[in-house]
């Protein structure tokens, strides 16, 4: 049987998604006496490796040492977009009365009925990742912390799997920067704030990446008074700089109190709570505080995996991997969160898709590249911000002549209608082509608008295409076609333009 797993609180929804990504009465089989591949964890590269390994008719043991599902269900994705859904049914509440609609009373939120409904969905979700489905689709599963003991051998609660191949997905986990005081003051991070019950009334959150940015929006709407502490100038310093102060001015709206350019900080014993002090722009500040979340970067799980007796190597930013995904073994390929590669869900699937081709059909006279990836992210504050491709830094003008499209969200009919104006879509086109080179998008549902923009970058589709494209009206969307029709015009009067001279010349005219 496996070894228990508690979570807080022990209530019925958190015992059901135990019973998938953990059951309680499960027997780790009988081991095969090689296996074809061994995937070492059960989050998302983990499943979609061991899936996809098991479709194609091989003998495959997935290995899970905590929670099947990994970051995603138990303590990313799922969680907490199931919380940011509650958090806008509050803001959509406060603006009712900017639509017409009179006599609704001020929002009141039950923090912990909104905690329950997260554990609820997550619940509901856990089967698609659980463990009687991947050993319905022919996968041995194993519980337990897994081991290297050799370059094709694995070993989990004392039980060898020998292997052909094997793929680590160990994932990551929330990194805590080196403040002082903290540690000791003790603090939150995204493993730890779902279990919560109560709201803290006052809350300070390090680090204003993408999940810093969600939760701290989403707990001031809750009524929570957030302080939103960056090390960086601004909040999502990797994104174009009016794209992140569009999402700033959003969470400034909602009441986040945002100190950019933080350092020294630390962290003493408050009156009442948790003292942090941060020096902002040149002043001092000081915050008395409830709890502290920490959202400032991750850590590859890789301790105790035994890497070096397998002969992989690895440093503090993950397993180092080729761009076929394949480690320093080349019997053993790695995935997700803890290579140096993205680090994101969907990233862990694409990669998962590349290993598993490259791991089990080495016959194939192309291999699947990490390069070739099209990868788009989102952040999913309210307005969300999507990005895919390159920045305008990244694009060198004399080797790759472009130009950048742009349409502000107030051009777009369903933006006005929804009193959605603050944002805009940004397209950085190949002057001569048309070729889509990478996109921004700072709007409510960005996230589903880069999808078609990374679908026609990964396609090779051009702009000006997309332009040809129906759109449904009124929709957002229809900003994709806008900008394909900027560019179509645009070339049109270059060309007009290039054709002036000569016609001048020809026909001797002024």
């Amino acid at each position: 049987m496996t070894e228990p797993i508690g979570l807080e609180p022990d209530d019925a929804h958190n015992r059901e998604l135990i019973a998938h990504a953990r059951p309680p009465a499960w027997r780790n089989p009988e081991p095969a006496d090689r296996y074809d591949l061994v995937v070492v964890g059960a989050g998302t590269g983990g499943l979609v490796s061991a899936a996809a390994a098991a479709g194609l008719g091989k003998r495959v043991a997935l290995v899970e040492g905590r929670l099947m599902g990994g970051d995603c269900l138990n303590t990313g994705c799922v969680p907490s977009k199931a919380l940011l859904r509650s958090a806008r049914a509050v803001a959509e509440t406060r603006r009712a009365r900017a639509f017409g609609v009179r006599g609704t009373a001020e929002a009141t939120v039950d923090f912990g009925a909104v905690m329950e409904r997260v554990r609820r969905l997550r619940a509901e979700i856990a089967p698609h990742d659980g463990a009687e489905r991947l050993r319905g689709l022919g996968a041995d599963v194993f519980f337990g912390s897994a081991t290297f003991t050799g370059p094709d051998r694995v070993e989990v609660a004392g039980t060898p799997l020998p292997f052909k191949r094997a793929c680590i997905a160990t994932g990551g986990r929330a990194a805590a920067p080196p403040i002082p005081g903290l540690a000791e003051a003790g603090f939150l991070t995204n493993e730890t704030v779902f279990s919560r019950t109560a709201l803290p009334a006052r809350l300070a959150v390090i680090g204003a990446g993408p999940v810093g940015c969600e939760l701290a929006q989403a707990f001031a709407r809750f009524g929570s008074r957030v302080t939103l502490i960056e090390a960086a100038h601004g909040v999502l310093p990797r994104e174009e700089r009016d794209a992140a102060d569009v999402v700033r001015r959003a969470l400034e709206g909602d009441g986040v109190r945002v100190r950019c350019c933080g350092e020294r900080m630390s962290v003493t014993p408050g009156p009442s709570g948790k003292r942090v002090a941060v020096s902002s722009h040149g002043a001092d500040h000081e915050l008395d505080v409830d709890e502290i979340l920490v959202a400032a970067g991750r850590a590859p799980n890789v301790e105790g995996l035994g890497l070096e007796a397998a002969g992989i190597r690895y440093d503090e930013a993950g397993v180092r991997t080729d761009d076929h995904l394949r480690t320093t073994n080349p019997r053993v390929f790695a995935v997700g969160d803890v290579t140096r590669h993205h680090k994101l869900t969907h990233a862990a699937d694409a990669h998962a898709r590349i290993a598993a081709r490259n791991a089990l059909l080495p016959w194939l006279p192309v291999k699947a590249r990490v390069s070739r990836l099209t990868m788009p992210w989102c952040t999913y504050t309210e307005p969300e911000l999507a990005h895919v491709g390159a920045f305008p830094e990244d694009l060198d003008p004399e080797e790759t002549p472009h130009e950048t499209v742009e349409v502000a969200l107030s051009e777009v009919d369903r933006a006005i209608l929804d009193g959605a104006t603050e944002g805009f879509l940004r397209i950085h086109v190949a002057r001569a082509s048309g070729r889509i080179l990478g996109a921004t998008v700072a709007a409510p549902d960005a996230g589903n608008l880069i999808g078609e923009l990374a679908t026609a970058m990964a396609r090779k589709t051009r702009l000006q295409q997309l332009s040809g494209a129906i759109h449904p009206y009124p929709t957002v969307a229809e900003a994709i076609k806008r900008a394909g029709d900027q560019y179509r015009k645009r070339r049109l009067f270059q060309w007009l333009d290039a054709l002036r001279e000569p016609l001048r010349w020809l026909y001797g005219g002024p």
